[in-house]
């Protein structure tokens, strides 16, 4: 099929591109609290005890000052013992308060953080389970996968140490803020000050450490695609001798990631210098003031009330502007966090909102049987018969089509795109058992037309009806479980053989596996395996040969047991004494059965009821295989030597 991974390389910029909006951040809020409500309530309630702790230590510092430590160069530790004891348990309760909620909120916000990346990736599987064949087509299968790694950590990083320090600095902010207006307005103002001052540089500095994060995210995702394609081509690159080649884009690839980041990591590691600085600054300055506060005698004001400033007031606010300015380091520090997980999570939502396979299909595919009458009824068990089911909203009345493979195609018309048109006014008909193949260069049209039958893409002009149906009215599901497909590409999953050819039917029994896997010719070879149909595959089969991955994709294709079948150059790929099982295994399976095949080897389609030679999308010519012969044109050509396919 070669329109989609043509238009692949122009729409790849059109993939998995974040759009970061504000509504991303709602967005993942929304995960969290949705489904995890009370633990983010424990969570909240953990913090404010954290800060009451951090509260309560301030005020205690003042005390501790003005009626502890200064009574006590007068009157000697005995006269303020008591004082000095009963602060002292206060911190103590508060701090080891402080340590069992902070411990709690660790291990809840662990449950937290893992279950959102659950329903994240819940999500988004699938979400990817309902996205048509052409999504797959234009995005990079490493892109994809990206997502589903990198962007999934890095919104792990968000709600594990983001979300929960965004609650924390806005709880110390306001109690440290309040408290700094009880104690001394004065200062507070000063305090206000600076800190505007270092959130504007921080900020600043931050922005830039935050699009370089986030193009970090996109150049982390495009050299794993481009890794992931190709360990699956390493057998083309190294044939060709194209690992100079391969390795020249890696190491542009890999360089523009480790420009992208190299800047966000400069910037982001400046900020803390800068913070820590400019933090000290302001630490100097509150001593620097307040001690002119006390030395020129200026009344004090708070809205604890009016009077002198004392050393404990002093004392205290160097130490709440301390944590002042550490709660505003630690939220810049976050900022590449919090940037790369915004990033990663509108990649997430970009592939959660890609728009559904459409299918407005209401005709679907049930078991019937035979009435006492004769006439046919839907059977609650399965019978082996199927028919469609097709509802008629003008009367509401029900009508039950056989199924039994019967395709017209009337004056099809596609294009991939709206600029290229792949088929031109296409005809073609197939009766139940009938075999037609399909002969024609690489483009002619042949992979489409079976596309098309699957409804994978949906035709621009014309029809195409089964049984009598137009296949836009019956669900894609139920119209693609009536087609079984043997590709020249085999997929086999990690599991035993037996479950490999269940694929096929999922409700199959393991009598009805084995009995279609020696339809398919495959019964052979699986028995003689080391577990014979118990034997796990992995790596997509490896251990097997091409042809006996083939059978089983074949007996897969035999479970399913459906009266329409696609051969998509099934032997192509096989040599040929291989070809010859293949072959016999896939002559039992198409007996009485629609069949389109699609094969460059013309010997196997000499006994086809129809051959189709397709030319840029038309059909140049159709007959059997004596009558094209006697044609004496392109079929003539192919068979003879002539003329080879391209």
């Amino acid at each position: 099929m070669s329109g989609p991974r043509n238009r692949m390389q122009l729409d790849r910029k059109g993939g998995l591109k974040p759009q970061i909006n504000k509504g991303t951040f709602k967005r993942i809020l929304g995960y969290v609290w949705r489904e995890y409500k009370k633990q983010m309530l424990l969570v909240t309630f953990c913090i404010i005890a954290g800060s009451l702790a951090s509260l309560v230590a301030t005020v205690s510092l003042r005390r501790l000052i003005d009626n502890v430590i200064v009574p006590g160069l007068n009157t000697g530790l005995q006269g303020v013992w008591h004082d000095l004891t009963g602060i002292l348990i206060t911190m103590a309760a508060f701090f080891a308060a402080a340590i069992i909620a902070n411990l709690i909120r660790g291990l809840t916000m662990a449950e937290v953080t893992q279950g959102t990346l659950m329903h994240l990736r819940n999500d988004m599987f699938s979400k990817m389970e309902t996205l048509p064949i052409k999504y797959f087509d234009v995005n990079q299968h490493g892109e994809i996968m990206s997502t589903y790694t990198n962007d999934t950590d890095s919104v792990r990083e968000l709600v594990g140490r983001c979300i929960p320090s965004l609650i924390e600095s806005a709880l110390s902010i306001i109690s440290v803020f309040a408290m700094m207006l009880v104690y001394s307005v004065w200062l507070t103002l000063a305090v206000v000050i600076g800190l505007f001052f270092i959130v504007r540089l921080s900020a600043s500095v931050a922005g830039k450490s935050g699009k370089y994060m986030a193009g970090q995210q996109r150049s982390l995702a495009a050299e794993e695609g481009f890794v992931e394609e190709m360990m699956e081509g390493q057998r083309v690159v190294k044939v060709f001798c194209h690992q100079d080649r391969a390795k020249e884009d890696f190491d542009r690839l890999n360089a523009q990631l480790c420009s992208d980041g190299t800047r966000a990591t400069r910037f982001g590691n400046i900020l803390g210098p800068i913070n820590n600085n400019m933090g000290n600054i302001l630490y100097v300055l509150i001593a620097l003031l307040g001690t002119l506060l006390v030395y020129f005698n200026v009344t004090n004001i708070g809205l604890g009330g009016m009077g002198t400033i004392s050393t404990g007031i002093i004392v205290s606010f160097l130490s709440m502007s301390k944590s002042m300015t550490q709660v505003i380091g630690n939220l810049s520090m976050q900022v590449n966090m919090f940037t790369m997980g915004l990033a990663g999570a509108s990649r997430i939502f970009t592939l959660i909102d890609q728009e559904n396979e459409q299918d407005r299909g209401y005709v679907t595919l049930v078991n019937v049987e035979h009435d006492s009458e004769g006439n046919i009824v839907e059977s609650p068990k399965q019978t082996g018969e199927w028919a469609f089911r097709h509802p008629h909203t003008a009367d509401g009345s029900v009508t039950y089509t056989p199924l039994r493979g019967d395709i017209y195609m009337e004056h099809v018309d596609f294009g991939y795109t709206e600029e290229k048109q792949v088929l031109f006014d296409m005809s073609l008909y197939a009766k139940p058992g009938q075999k037609i193949a399909f002969v024609g260069a690489t483009g002619a049209g042949k992979t489409t037309i079976t596309n098309l039958l699957n409804r994978f893409y949906d035709i621009a002009d014309g029809k195409i009806r089964y049984d009598g149906i137009n296949i836009t009215k019956i669900k894609k599901p139920d119209l693609r479980r009536s087609l079984g497909i043997v590709l020249q590409d085999v997929n086999l999953f990690t599991g035993t053989v037996l479950e490999n050819i269940r694929y096929g039917r999922l409700d199959a029994t393991d009598e009805q596996c084995i009995a279609a896997a020696k339809l398919a010719n495959a019964d052979s070879f699986i028995s003689r395996l080391p577990e014979g149909y118990n034997t796990v595959l992995r790596g997509n089969g490896s251990s097997l040969s091409q042809g006996q991955r083939q059978l089983i994709s074949i007996a897969r294709a035999a479970v399913a047991n459906p009266p329409v079948l696609i051969m998509d150059e099934a032997t192509s790929s096989i040599d040929t004494r291989t070809e010859a099982i293949v072959q016999k295994g896939m002559d039992n399976l198409m007996k009485g059965r629609t069949v389109f095949v699609i094969a460059h080897r013309l010997s196997t389609i000499r006994n086809s009821n129809a051959i189709m030679v397709l030319d840029h999308g038309r059909i140049i010519e159709r007959g059997t295989h004596e009558q094209l012969l006697e044609l004496k044109g392109t079929y003539w050509q192919l068979y003879t030597g002539a003329f080879e396919l391209s």
